[in-house]
C-alpha cells in the first residue's frame, strides 16, 4: 500500500510527451513489479530505503537511500520494493516522445547504468519541481506550459548532478540514435537494411560505425537486445514463449528458439524452469558480445 498523489496525462505529442509525475509516501514492503513500461520513468528517493531491481541475463539488484534515484526505460522488465524497516518516500516523472532518449542521453543514465545521486539541495529543488508540476492540473494550456516549465526544470537539475564526459565525436552519435531506435523498436521485425534506411545511411557504413564504437556488427546488436529482452519477459512474466517471440521481434517462434537455445544453450522453457527453481538466472554463452556470430 501507499499514499500517494499523482496525475496522468492523456496528451500526446510526438516530439515530447509527460505520462506522468506524482509523489508516493509508501508502507513497508509495498512493491511494484515485475513489469514494463511505455514511457521513460525517473524516480527520486526522498526519503527511507529500497530495492530497485532490473531482469535478464544481465540483471541487477540495487539496495537505495534518499538522495539517490533510478531510471527506467521502455521495454525492460523492472521492480521496485519499499524497505521493511525504512519504507520510502519517492517522487517521479514519466515522459515519451521522440525528444525521451536525447534527455535520457544529455543524463548519461541508461538501463545499464540506472542509479543516481543528488546532492540535499539538489534533491529539495527535484521534488520542488513535482509539488509545482501537481499544482497544476487543471487541463488547460497555461498548466500544460507550466509543467512541461517544472519538468525541464527537473531535468536542468539532473543534469547538474550528472558526470560530464567529453562531447562525442559525430560518429558515435549516430551510433546512439542507432542504438536508441533499436531499444524501442524490439518487437517490431526490422533488419539491418531497415535500419541503414531510417537512419539514411549506407549499410556498410553501418557496420563500420557499430564495429568501430561498439566493436560487434549491427546484426549482433540487434540479436543480443532482442535475447536480453527474452530473458527479461521469460524471468519475470508468464508469457507464453510464443509470444515472447513476437514481443522480441521474431516473426517464427521456431527462429527465436533456434537464436536462444544458440545462445543460451538451453531452450526458452527450460531458461525459464531455471530461472524459477534457482531464483537466479544463467548468463549468456561466451563469447565477445553474448550473441551469435
Amino acid at each position: 500500500m501507499e499514499e500517494a498523489e499523482s496525475f496522468i496525462t492523456t496528451d500526446c505529442n510526438d516530439s515530447l510527451s509527460i505520462t506522468t509525475f506524482g509523489k508516493s509516501k509508501t508502507k513497508p514492503g509495498h512493491f511494484r513489479g515485475p513489469g514494463v513500461r511505455s514511457c521513460y520513468l525517473l524516480h527520486y528517493i526522498v526519503s527511507g530505503k529500497g530495492v530497485f531491481q532490473t531482469y535478464g541475463a544481465d540483471g541487477k539488484t540495487y539496495e537505495l537511500e534518499a538522495g539517490q534515484g533510478f531510471l527506467i526505460e521502455p521495454a525492460y522488465v523492472t521492480r521496485y520494493e519499499s524497505s521493511q524497516d525504512e519504507p520510502w518516500s519517492y517522487i517521479w516523472v514519466g515522459f515519451s516522445g521522440n525528444k525521451a532518449p536525447d534527455i535520457i542521453r544529455a543524463l548519461y543514465m541508461n538501463q545499464d547504468s540506472p542509479i543516481f545521486s543528488c546532492s540535499e539541495q539538489q534533491g529539495t529543488q527535484l521534488a520542488d519541481c513535482i509539488e509545482k508540476m501537481l499544482a497544476h492540473r487543471d487541463g488547460s494550456y497555461t498548466s500544460t506550459f507550466r509543467q512541461l516549465e517544472y519538468f525541464y526544470s527537473f531535468i536542468a537539475t539532473l543534469t547538474e548532478s550528472s558526470k560530464n564526459p567529453a562531447p562525442v565525436e559525430k560518429s558515435n552519435d549516430y551510433t546512439h540514435q542507432c542504438v536508441d531506435y533499436i531499444r524501442s523498436h524490439l518487437s517490431e521485425p526490422f533488419s539491418v537494411q531497415d535500419l541503414a534506411d531510417h537512419m539514411g545511411l549506407s549499410r556498410t557504413y553501418l557496420t563500420y560505425l557499430f564495429k568501430h564504437n561498439l566493436q560487434m556488427s549491427p546484426q549482433e546488436y540487434i540479436i543480443s537486445n532482442r535475447l536480453n529482452h527474452a530473458c527479461r519477459l521469460l524471468e519475470a512474466t508468464q508469457l507464453p514463449v510464443e509470444a515472447v517471440a513476437l514481443q522480441c521481434g521474431y516473426a517464427s517462434n521456431n527462429t527465436f528458439s533456434k537464436s536462444f537455445q544458440k545462445n543460451m544453450l538451453m531452450s526458452p522453457t527450460a531458461y525459464r524452469q531455471f530461472c524459477k527453481k534457482n531464483n537466479t538466472c544463467p548468463n549468456p554463452k561466451e563469447n565477445p558480445a553474448g550473441i551469435e556470430k
